[in-house]
């Protein structure tokens, strides 16, 4: 959502770090009734209808022209506005905000050409990824098709820049954004969507919040389904393994490495809980039995009910987030 009356470009290079909130405890689905439906139902996605105006301004990204790293997903916050009407309205004001391409149940409208950066999230968001906004939408049906449309322009937008799908909102890395991520992670903005869209209308029509996890992983279908070859698609065996449901738990506790903690393996998300997930060696973190670290995450498999905690090895903003397996920590 882009709010153009409080909206405030910070061209000018400053950067305002806000905190979102986040609720006590959230579970991430390897599937949803969203997604479900939306394959069950053999729902296609609407061709992209390409609209460029000409009047919107043409920046670089901060890597160069045609280099964005990853894809905002915006929803506009106006129950009763139309996707002709969002645009209508963003070309009249475009120098408050604009977006590359809005998304609604049967289209996809690119407007302004993504290989330059758009004004919807602020600094430093607004020169890295490429940005689109979902219109609001009323019916079941329409929703499931909203969500298909908005997934499935998000993988082409990768393929179109040689990335690949990484959820961010979950760490603040990656190359799927929400638009709350990029306020919790870069700052530039106090906005939240579409989490708040996705939750309630998941709720209302399919009976279960709809999340960002649940979405990034019909990305990362669309992706290796459309716009890859086998070569670069997941092997039979790891996509014939079903994710595994975690229940998250926010947690602020400080502990130390075990004596068995070199048993284990560092991981970027809970092992199995994600699509993507990358390994660490200990040796590149320096570890040594007894060495502090502060745990800001808990993670409890819904089926083995084993337990996983996320944690940095310092307290600086950015610090690195690993997660490990319960056994290689000793929490105070």
């Amino acid at each position: 959502m882009i709010n153009v009356k409080k909206f405030s470009l910070l061209l000018t290079g400053l950067l305002t770090l806000f905190t979102v909130g986040a609720a006590n405890a959230t579970t991430a689905h390897a599937s949803s009734a969203v997604n479900n439906y939306i394959s069950s139902s053999n729902i296609k996605p609407a061709k992209i209808s390409s609209s460029i105006w000409g009047g919107f301004p043409k920046n670089a990204y901060r890597h160069g022209v045609g280099k964005p790293e990853g894809v905002v997903i915006h929803e506009t916050a106006n129950p009763s506005s139309t996707i002709y009407n969002e645009i209508a309205y963003m070309k009249a004001h475009y120098n408050n905000a604009f977006v590359h391409s809005f998304v609604d149940a049967s289209h996809i409208i690119n407007i302004a050409n993504t290989n330059y950066l758009a004004w919807g999230v602020g600094f430093p968001g607004n020169a890295r990824y490429v940005q689109f906004e979902q219109v609001e939408v009323h019916s079941k049906s329409a929703f499931a098709h909203e969500v298909s449309n908005a997934a499935w322009y998000t993988a082409y937008l990768l393929h179109q820049y040689g990335l690949t799908p990484n959820a961010a909102d979950y760490d603040g890395k990656g190359t799927v954004w929400s638009h709350r991520a990029v306020a919790k992670y870069l700052g530039g903005s106090d906005h939240t969507d579409p989490v708040g869209y996705y939750s309630a209308n998941g709720k209302k029509y399919f009976g279960s919040s709809y999340t960002m996890a649940d979405f990034y992983q019909l990305v990362h279908s669309y992706y290796y389904d459309n716009f890859t070859g086998s070569a670069s698609k997941p092997s039979s065996s790891s996509s014939a393994t079903p994710l595994d449901k975690v229940t998250y738990s926010k947690l602020t506790a400080t502990a130390k490495l075990s004596s068995q903690y070199a048993n284990y393996r560092l991981y970027n998300h809970v092992k199995n809980a994600y699509a993507n997930t990358s390994k660490y060696s200990w040796s590149s973190v320096k570890a040594t039995a007894g060495k502090k670290v502060y745990v800001n995450d808990k993670g409890v498999k819904d089926k083995a009910g084993t337990t996983w905690y996320r944690f940095t090895f310092s307290t600086a903003k950015n610090a690195k987030q690993y997660w490990a397996y319960a056994g290689a920590l000793d929490l105070n």
